[in-house]
């Protein structure tokens, strides 16, 4: 994985000091996470999960995806695309470089399906 630029380093630095922020990307790590799930995770009200959700979105670090429960029918659920942060001083100020990981969400949840359907 090559380090990419981060377009909006403040933000990103804004989403890493905020609790929220951090709990929804530990808690979409490693596997999706619907919005109801990262509520009870974060001990967070659903209008607190989804405008951290889009601030994480915007930057690139989470995305969603559709999954289809047999029981209730598509709904979205969230990964992180954060794998890891690197942050480096230079002449000219702080850099931040963001690593996303090999494998998307939608990838994960195909890989998922298969080996569940053997």
């Amino acid at each position: 994985m090559v380090p990419e630029p981060v377009a909006d380093a403040p933000e990103v630095y804004s989403l890493l000091d905020d609790e929220y922020a951090r709990r929804i990307l530990i808690e979409t790590y490693e596997e999706t996470r619907s919005a109801s799930a990262l509520c009870e995770a974060c001990d967070a009200s659903e209008a607190t999960v989804y405008r951290r959700l889009e601030r994480l979105q915007q930057q690139k670090l989470v995305e969603s995806v559709q999954e289809i429960d047999p029981n209730e029918g598509p709904h979205e659920v969230y990964a992180a695309r954060l794998d890891h942060v690197s942050i480096d001083l230079t002449a000219s100020g702080f850099e931040v470089n963001v690593e996303y990981v090999d494998e998307t969400a939608a990838d994960r949840l195909t890989r998922l399906y298969e080996e569940l359907s053997g």
